[in-house]
């Protein structure tokens, strides 16, 4: 054992300096979190604004919302992560292919 004093001061100010890195941080993380809000807002502005002119742009809106529940505690289930995945697939699939003349009538 040492008889030689610590200087606490040295550790404070280690401490006050990561406290103060801390709290520039979380400040950096709320303005992000505040930007990325609003810009969701307007996007539901925007897609509520009309109804889709085509399926193509039904199933943008579906996938957003489709992906805002597939972030929710909701979408922890297996099974329904499964489903959400098989769904955004068949918008993908469905969306490069041609239209079904069976469909037309």
């Amino acid at each position: 054992m040492s008889d030689d004093p610590i200087v606490l001061d040295q550790h404070r100010g280690m401490a006050a300096q990561k406290a103060t890195e801390i709290r520039r941080h979380l400040a950096e993380v709320r303005a992000d979190q505040k930007a990325l809000r609003e810009r969701q807002a307007e996007l539901e502005k925007v897609l509520a604004a009309a109804p889709a002119q085509t399926w193509a742009e039904a199933a943008e809106k579906a996938r957003y919302l489709i992906e805002l529940f597939a972030a929710s505690p909701g979408a922890d289930d297996p099974r329904r992560r499964r489903l959400i995945a098989s769904v955004l697939d068949d918008f993908t699939r469905l969306a490069g292919a041609s239209p079904d003349p069976a469909d037309r009538g």
